[in-house]
């Protein structure tokens, strides 16, 4: 599988988790919007940077003259996307972690918590008529496309 191709699989699923044609923009606008992720799910930043990183990948692809998967992407690129992807599916995701960790019982918090004002991002500011998706209907619809690929397989 293509780059590109991966890319637009995170990017539909990402999509119909939070009913936004933005999808893996949204994802990462609530992970920037998530107090402490860091604290409580390892890898939390390198995930994060990832995800940065790839949608910039895939824009330089789609709009700039010259930019191709070939001179952009190695093989290990479309390999993280298509395991982002699986850690979605298997709720075992950054979001995900993060939910079942502030919500479990006998979590210690981490010792120092700031509560980080953060400012709308541009993403958020197309999308105000929008109401929030917050991390329960992120659970919810994840375990209902489990539910319905078991019940076609």
């Amino acid at each position: 599988m293509s780059f590109i191709d991966s890319y637009k699989k995170l990017e539909k699923i990402c999509s119909e988790m939070y009913r936004d044609s933005y999808g893996v923009s949204a994802y990462i606008d609530e992970m920037l919007g998530t107090p402490n992720g860091a604290d409580y799910v390892e890898g939390w930043n390198e995930d994060l940077k990832k995800l940065k990183h790839y949608r910039w990948v895939r824009n330089q692809i789609a709009h700039e003259p010259g930019c191709s998967e070939e001179n952009m992407c190695v093989a290990e690129d479309v390999r993280w996307i298509d395991n982002f992807y699986s850690r979605i599916m298997l709720v075992k995701d950054p979001l995900a972690l993060y939910s079942k960790a502030r919500n479990s019982q006998g979590v210690t918090k981490p010792k120092q918590i700031s509560q980080q004002a953060t400012t709308p991002t541009r993403h958020q500011q197309q999308n105000v008529s929008q109401k929030p998706t917050g991390c329960f209907t992120y659970m919810i619809s994840v375990m209902l496309v489990i539910i319905l690929i078991s019940n076609i397989i």
